[in-house]
């Protein structure tokens, strides 16, 4: 007997979203209200939301604020995670560097990012050049990836058919055979899973580096000053877009995976 269908994905993701949208509308009224003698409410309507963005017309410029972030999120993610599936594959070669490799990746996990990008913004900076992406947020978000991924190569890479791995050891494949034959097909679901939840990690590691300082575009700094004037209804749309960006990218790189691995997908359950 087949499995019962389930709710599709998009109707589920559209009810989700309509009932988030009412409690954050009930949350805005009930729980907070203007401060006297003002117009500010830390937490505003969607109404205000939408006013901010579509009626007075700031979502004109969001490119412009969000393009530095996402070529930040986007460098830091190809760097972090090219350097992840490296000493992954280095722990298949050779397994005795295992224990290092997991201890190093359970050290950038652990550290406190805040003090790490005190840090980062004293030895590299921001912006070489002003509209060029900050160095700090590279680093941070590279950082930001590297354990997710780690963590699901080697997961991965161990989890290859030891059958297959004895056919390749019996025709006189050595232990990179194995890992380019074998053990790098049967990880790519697991890998392009810690991929796909880098994207929001990396993204989120972009604006951190950019609350450092540094930097004159971008999400961070964009953030900052509509704090500064205390514009609740502009914070919250820039938190907004944020969310969508990683949202989209972390879909992208779904659909990818779904792509490079059907015979996942397609899976049914008896």
């Amino acid at each position: 007997m087949g499995a019962r269908k389930g709710m599709p994905g998009w109707l589920a993701g559209l009810i989700g979203g309509v009932v988030l949208i009412a409690v954050w509308w009930l949350f805005s009224i009930l729980a907070f209200q203007e401060q006297a003698g003002t117009s500010f409410n830390p937490v505003p309507s969607p109404a205000a939301v939408f006013d901010w963005l579509f009626v007075q017309g700031n979502i004109a410029g969001a490119w412009s604020v969000f393009q530095p972030t996402i070529t930040a999120a986007l460098i830091g993610f190809a760097w972090g995670n090219a350097l992840a599936l490296l000493l992954s594959a280095f722990v298949l070669v050779f397994p005795r560097s295992e224990t290092v490799v997991t201890q190093v990746a359970v050290v950038t996990y652990c550290l406190p990012v805040v003090a790490v990008g005190g840090i980062s913004i004293v030895i590299l900076g921001g912006a070489k050049v002003p509209g060029d992406p900050s160095e700090t947020a590279i680093f941070l978000a590279a950082l930001s990836v590297f354990f997710t991924t780690v963590v699901g190569a080697v997961g991965g890479f161990k989890s290859a058919d030891k059958a297959s791995l004895d056919v390749v050891r019996v025709y006189g494949g050595n232990r990179w055979t194995q890992l380019v034959k074998v053990r790098l097909i049967a990880a790519l679901p697991s890998i392009l899973n810690a991929l796909q939840i880098a994207v929001p990690t990396a993204f989120l590691g972009a604006v951190l580096g950019e609350y450092m300082g540094g930097i004159d575009r971008g999400v961070g700094p964009t953030l900052i000053r509509l704090q500064g004037q205390l514009d609740s209804a502009g914070v919250w749309s820039v938190f907004l877009l944020t969310a969508v960006v990683a949202l989209v990218g972390y879909g992208i790189v779904g659909l990818i995976a779904k792509l490079v691995t059907p015979w996942v997908s397609g899976r049914r359950t008896a």
